[in-house]
């Protein structure tokens, strides 16, 4: 043990030093190991949400205007026997919003029994101002294509996947393709043409069901199944494309040709 004189000497020490207070009322010894830290207790555990439960149908079509929009127009469409009753059906259908900016109706046009059906995605400013398809300078551009192949708008018959203009001749959106496509879908069951020509990447998407763009669809024929059967469908470059992108009409040209050629085999 040390001696008292000794720690004595040291606190002296201490005091000469400077040092005035005890740090603590125990001596710490410092070269012994320190004790084990205390296991830190585990945090509560998160709360579990409960499963996200799926919409019912009716749920889903209260939330979905698109969806019952489309549904509604299924069951009009379907319900039409003529071409007459479907313009009627597409007159009464107040599904798409488009309806309440356009002029007017654009129904058809050429002959509903020819073998050759034309099918763009929606009417322009002339055509809402006239009520037919393909009246305006795109128009106009088609009715030389199709002379090219001996054509015109008594062998063929003409409409749009979506029959009112949308504002300042955009393309048309995704839910008014989607609450327009039943009607355009029974118009094609009703005339039942040979062949199906899809002017523009919304046509030839939303009748095929395909997400790529026309210049992968176009050139090739496709299989459209209705219940007028399977119908060979070739899509091709919308005639307004053309105008701004002229460069490709020599592709166009080549589904022109396609095009005819079928036509000499199904006739």
């Amino acid at each position: 043990m040390v001696g008292r004189e000794i720690l004595a000497e040291w606190l002296s020490f201490q005091v000469d030093a400077g040092a005035d207070e005890a740090i603590g009322a125990e001596a710490i010894d410092r070269y012994r190991a320190p004790p084990p830290a205390a296991a830190a207790e585990p945090d509560p555990p998160m709360p579990v949400a409960p499963p996200r439960r799926m919409p019912t149908a009716a749920a889903a079509t209260a939330l979905e205007p698109a969806g019952a929009a489309a549904a509604s127009a299924q069951q009009r469409a379907q319900a039409c026997g003529s071409l007459t009753e479907l313009r009627q059906a597409l007159l009464e259908f107040d599904g798409c919003a488009l309806k309440d900016t356009a002029t007017q109706l654009v129904f058809a046009d050429g002959n509903p029994q020819a073998a050759v059906m034309l099918i763009g995605e929606a009417p322009g400013r002339d055509e809402d101002r006239t009520g037919l398809p393909f009246v305006g300078e795109s128009g106009q551009l088609l009715d030389r294509m199709l002379a090219a192949i001996g054509l015109d708008r008594t062998s063929v018959y003409i409409t749009n996947i979506v029959p009112w203009r949308p504002p300042g001749n955009r393309h048309p959106s995704q839910d008014e393709t989607t609450a327009c496509a039943p009607f355009a879908a029974r118009h094609i069951e009703l005339v039942a043409p040979k062949l199906l020509v899809l002017l523009g990447g919304v046509s030839a998407g939303t009748l095929l069901g395909r997400s790529e763009g026309i210049t992968r669809l176009r050139g090739r024929w496709h299989e459209y199944r209705s219940t007028a059967g399977i119908i060979p469908a070739m899509p091709t470059f919308h005639p307004a494309y053309l105008l701004r992108q002229p460069a490709l009409k020599r592709e166009s040209w080549r589904d022109l040709l396609e095009i005819k050629d079928k036509l000499t085999v199904i006739r």
